[in-house]
């Protein structure tokens, strides 16, 4: 009885706590790749719990059919072979449930990593996303502007928001938009995104990168084209120029609150891709100024240097070899 009553306890509580979760971001989409992800959670939900309904109903089946009876002690129960048809059965249908979620999931992650259905004839706003300990820097290098620890983006057009992270790996995600990718200190990620709705969106760093991690949210504003064009207006009129001294500055901060300039650090600081993409972050001048301090260039070493070397060694060790045989 007290089992019972912990039970329906526990039940209880799982009631109260789920009513305050009627509205999940990532079941509420306001863009199309969000809808699409949304879609297959509640396609594999369902069907998942299509597959638990099945096997309820078949324990119970067991449990009654083949209860306990009142049968004598000694009472053997006759023998009787599989049923081959049954086994093809229970092996075939996990194997059908596998592959219809691996083709929706196959098919829906090439979806959302294009530009979404209908709008591939729109020419996309490219926003620079770049993570900070523990912050975040957007730059519109169309615009030739710059936001930290918010973004704004119009309605009814492709965002290209390219991911990359000043220190550990961070992942970019807005859930009402779409779902998350990662961004890295070497390399560029691209993810397309449309907001169909106007209004504001929560981003964050979904990914655990240290102490600031809790903190490193954003605002996502989708905003009307009309609204969108006024903003930049005021911006570039009035915000200020954002040098590479402020930017280093913004680097070293830990928290930052939200703060808007006139130009990126695209050109001081670009991202890491084409020229700029792995260990050459930073652009051709590293490389000059490791020619001017006399750093010799390992990769250009003149391979003439090497055989010599190579022809020393290997004469070295010949001697060597024969005095130990003498």
């Amino acid at each position: 009885m007290k089992r019972k009553g912990l039970l329906l306890a526990v039940f209880s509580a799982f009631l109260v706590l789920l009513t305050g979760c009627n509205n999940l971001a990532v079941l509420n989409p306001k863009g199309p790749v969000a809808k699409t992800q949304s879609n297959v959670i509640i396609f594999s939900i369902l069907v998942m719990a299509l597959v638990l309904l099945v096997v309820y109903i078949l324990y119970i089946f067991m449990l009654t059919k083949y209860r306990a009876s009142k049968a004598a002690p000694d009472y053997e129960p006759p023998h009787e072979e599989g049923n081959k048809w049954l086994e093809i059965t229970w092996i075939a249908i996990p194997v059908i449930i596998v592959a219809i979620l691996s083709v929706v999931t196959v098919r829906s992650t090439s979806a959302v990593e294009k530009v979404p259905e209908g709008y591939e004839d729109q020419k996309p706003l490219v926003i620079y996303a770049a993570s900070s300990n523990w912050k975040w820097h957007f730059s519109y290098p169309e615009e030739g502007i710059e936001t930290v620890n918010y973004v704004n983006f119009p309605t009814d057009r492709p965002v290209e928001f390219r991911l990359y992270a000043y220190g550990p790996i961070t992942s970019f995600w807005i859930p009402q938009l779409g779902g998350q990718k990662y961004a890295m200190s070497d390399m560029v990620n691209e993810l397309n995104l449309v907001a169909e709705h106007a209004g504001s969106y929560m981003g964050k760093n979904s990914n655990f990168s240290g102490e600031g991690f809790a903190h490193m949210e954003f605002e996502a504003l989708a905003m009307t084209p009309k609204e969108y064009d006024e903003w930049l207006e005021e911006v570039k009129t009035t915000a200020p120029e954002l040098t590479e001294q402020e930017f280093d500055s913004l680097l070293k901060e830990s928290h930052v609150g939200r703060k808007t300039y006139a130009s990126t650090h695209l050109a001081f600081s670009p991202a890491p891709e084409g020229e700029n993409a792995g260990h050459n972050h930073g652009g051709s001048e590293d490389m000059d100024m490791n020619s001017e301090s006399g750093e010799m260039d390992h990769s250009e070493m003149d391979h003439s240097d090497m055989d010599m070397e190579q022809t020393e060694t290997d004469n070295a060790g010949a001697a060597d070899h024969s005095s130990h045989g003498n």
